[in-house]
């Protein structure tokens, strides 16, 4: 356990923003893609004077619609494509929040995505009664403040979990 064996989170950690009867909504915050925001600015036309910002690596939110970008940051101030999920935390996919954050006016802590993570309905629940995933609760300085290459054993670690310890099935000898 946890046996995840699709490639697009094996491995991963996934923050769920949104979970009803109609499915749930995550992002997978442990994937670098490669590139960091100074790239995306570039891309964009984007003159950046925030070196600290465009130092920041990009990160693969999961398969579905992976050439959307999104910036996942603490609730606060609202850009013209913000949604607040609730528990403080928001995400935005407009380029006004990119040109902010260019120029250092942007969230004080932000991951910067591209794709999403998505279930139907009784997806994510049918996924967790086969030990596909570990939960734990959300933790915003994990979120925001550990490295990327760190988030997952910060998570494990959160509910007394030694991922180096783990087996991938259940049952007894």
């Amino acid at each position: 356990m946890p046996q995840m064996e699709d490639p697009n989170f094996k491995h991963t950690l996934t923050y769920i923003v949104e979970h009803s009867d109609q499915g749930a909504l995550g992002f997978v915050i442990n994937r670098r893609i490669g590139i960091g925001l100074s790239e995306v600015f570039q891309q964009m036309d984007i003159e950046s004077q925030e070196t600290l910002s465009a130092d920041s690596p990009v990160l693969e939110g999961g398969p579905v619609d992976r050439e959307h970008g999104m910036v996942l940051h603490p609730s606060g101030n609202a850009w013209q494509s913000s949604k607040d999920f609730g528990h403080g935390i928001s995400i935005s996919s407009s380029r006004d929040i990119l040109v902010d954050m260019a120029r250092g006016e942007g969230p004080g802590r932000a991951l910067v995505l591209l794709g999403h993570s998505g279930w139907g309905p009784g997806q994510l629940e049918e996924e967790m009664t086969h030990n596909a995933w570990l939960n734990c609760p959300a933790d915003v300085e994990i979120l925001f403040n550990t490295d990327v290459d760190k988030k997952l054993t910060a998570a494990a670690d959160v509910i007394g979990i030694d991922l180096s310890r783990m087996v991938t099935v259940a049952g007894h000898a």
